[in-house]
């Protein structure tokens, strides 16, 4: 892993998902597969493959305590092309000190991360107005996650961390993108633990030789997807949990 510590123009960012994004981190330690935040190498220069660097944002906070005086309130994504609860945020601690300043001026937040150590921040979570946590979980199987997203923390690591959460009052979801083979099983396994799901094939251009390889080919054609999803959807509408498909 190379890891550089870099001082940011501006850190508040105009998203096309929420209404801003906020990245305290350039790459991902996760470094999975299918990720379609591999587009960021064009831009940033790095020479490294992705998932082997990470560059820190050490001034996140000072910049983002004067752009949150400067422009209109809106929903923030923590985080879009990274993770911000990746193994550097236990030193770095970027990621709480953007949203202790978030929740200090009352703006609504989405964190969207693979990993338990949101629980971390339970404290500050817990106490958010208008908040809603993510965990992204792309299959019931760890063995597949092994396949695809080798150094991102353990599905069952993520099932409880979305239990806690959930348990403590904070609303939650799961991102099931991409949908994994043995996601299968998700609506069992995520059942009293989100309050919404959302379904996504994504990119696989970065994962098809991994599932060639690994002969999974039947898991590459367009309808196991529709058909696993729309399976999915209807467990969880049994649940009464919110699913919604989002992929095309």
């Amino acid at each position: 892993m190379i890891v550089r510590e870099i001082q940011a123009r501006s850190i508040l960012s105009r998203s096309k998902i929420y209404d801003y994004v906020v990245n305290p981190y350039v790459g991902c330690r996760h470094g999975c597969s299918y990720c379609y935040a591999r587009f960021m190498k064009r831009f940033t220069g790095h020479r490294e493959a992705w998932g082997e660097f990470v560059d820190a944002k050490i001034n996140a906070a000072d910049l983002l305590r004067r752009e949150l005086t400067r422009k209109q309130p809106g929903r923030v994504w923590v985080s879009g092309v990274c993770d911000a609860y990746q193994p550097l945020e236990k030193r770095y601690r970027l990621t709480r000190q953007c949203l202790e300043l978030l929740f200090q001026h009352g703006w609504p937040v989405t964190v969207q991360t693979r990993s338990p150590l949101v629980l971390r921040d339970l404290d500050l979570l817990r106490a958010a107005q208008d908040l809603e946590v993510g965990l992204s979980v792309t299959t019931a199987e760890d063995r597949f996650r092994r396949l695809f997203e080798r150094c991102a923390p353990p599905i069952p690591a993520r099932l409880e961390a979305l239990a806690e959460l959930h348990a403590a009052g904070v609303r939650t979801f799961a991102m099931i993108a991409p949908l994994l083979p043995g996601a299968e099983g998700l609506a069992e396994a995520l059942r009293g633990k989100v309050d919404r799901v959302l379904i996504d094939r994504m990119n696989y251009a970065h994962a098809n030789a991994l599932y060639r390889r690994h002969q999974l080919e039947r898991e590459l054609s367009p309808g196991w997807f529709e058909q696993t999803a729309r399976r999915l959807s209807a467990a969880f509408g049994r649940q009464g949990v919110e699913c919604q498909l989002v992929f095309y």
